[in-house]
């Protein structure tokens, strides 16, 4: 590594565009090297670069919005859906003593 602390502003400015075009031509090929290698592998797989171009990818299931399940009745907008850590209303009101069914949307 070089020292760049002795580098004029000027001199690192340039170096910056140097490095931003290193990292660009690096990029571009290594996303060419990555679309030879599937090109290699789906020929030996018989497939034409057509037809894998024509492949569709199903989508991964959509992650539904989990309902409220227990909310604060002396603060309604407090809500919690029962999942993840308990928040501080939660924690409270279970250590107050009162039950977190008590709680229920």
């Amino acid at each position: 590594m070089h020292d760049l602390s002795k580098y004029s502003l000027a001199q690192l400015r340039a170096l910056e565009v140097q490095v931003i075009d290193e990292l660009k031509t690096q990029h571009f090929l290594s996303i060419s090297k990555a679309r030879e290698q599937i090109l290699h592998i789906a020929r030996n797989a018989g497939l034409s670069e057509k037809q894998l171009r024509s492949i569709k990818v199903g989508k991964a299931p959509k992650k539904g919005n989990v309902q409220v399940k227990y909310r604060n009745p002396e603060d309604l907008t407090q809500q919690w859906t029962g999942r993840g850590r308990q928040p501080a209303w939660v924690k409270a009101w279970i250590t107050s003593g009162r039950s977190l069914e008590a709680a229920k949307a």
